[in-house]
């Protein structure tokens, strides 16, 4: 009832964008974690499929064999869709036989993208190559593109109602999750949150405490101007979803 991109940036970020006619999607079927990588987990959703198939792929087990261990441990398995990408950019992906047409998984160079319930494959087509077509977009917004892109190839057959946008980069916490549990235009909402965010949340997240600076920025001063020199930067190479 959903289709997905679960992707591996050059950088070495992990993202997760998922499109669905199912209330609040982003709860339950996207996961990443730093340094890891990065699953959805659609169709009769089972999430608990989530942190086994993350600290497996911790410990160095090929996305193949992760997908392999948690179906046959599920009677439910013909019911379920699972895609992941690990930290070395290989991607597997698994379409229960008892998903709903349109169903299936396709993937290139460092992502997935797999569905079930659309209009046709023609939307996991669409976008994977949105997603290649930008690569010199920024990760979150080529993983928004893309989404968009299967929308406009006829997206879930159902209709529309939620979308949501996952992203990993060097630390524990996420580096962006956004939702949109319930609207008339999902993807566009989600564009217009993604939008927001750079307005201060993506670089006030900079300041955050870290690996590399546990303690993070704590002056307020340094704060607003990391802010500034965000948005200076960002308005010398506008393009794309925040143009």
């Amino acid at each position: 009832m959903t289709w997905s991109i679960v992707a591996r940036d050059s950088s070495g970020a992990f993202g997760v964008a998922v499109a669905s006619r199912f209330f609040a999607v982003g709860a339950l079927c996207p996961h990443a974690r730093a340094g890891t990588g990065a699953l959805a987990t659609q169709a009769l959703v089972n999430p608990l499929y989530a942190v086994p198939a993350l600290d497996a792929m911790a410990l160095g087990t090929a996305p193949a064999l992760v997908i392999e261990q948690l179906t046959a441990a599920d009677a439910g398995r013909d019911h379920r869709q699972l895609h992941m990408i690990s930290a070395d950019g290989v991607t597997a992906g698994y379409t229960g036989s008892a998903c709903i047409d349109w169903c299936g998984h396709t993937a290139g160079p460092g992502y997935s993208v797999a569905g079930n319930m659309l209009a046709g494959p023609q939307v996991i087509e669409a976008t994977a190559a949105a997603y290649e077509a930008h690569a010199a977009l920024p990760f979150a917004e080529r993983l928004l593109l893309a989404l968009a892109a299967g929308e406009a190839a006829g997206g879930d057959k159902r209709g529309k109602q939620a979308a949501a946008l996952l992203t990993y980069t060097t630390e524990d916490y996420c580096a962006l999750d956004i939702r949109v549990d319930d609207h008339v235009e999902p993807i566009e909402e989600l564009k217009r949150l993604y939008a927001k965010s750079l307005e201060r949340f993506q670089p006030f997240s900079t300041c955050l405490p870290s690996k590399a600076r546990p303690a993070g920025i704590t002056d307020r001063t340094i704060i607003e101007a990391e802010i500034e020199r965000f948005h200076a930067a960002l308005h010398a190479n506008s393009r794309g979803v925040a143009a």
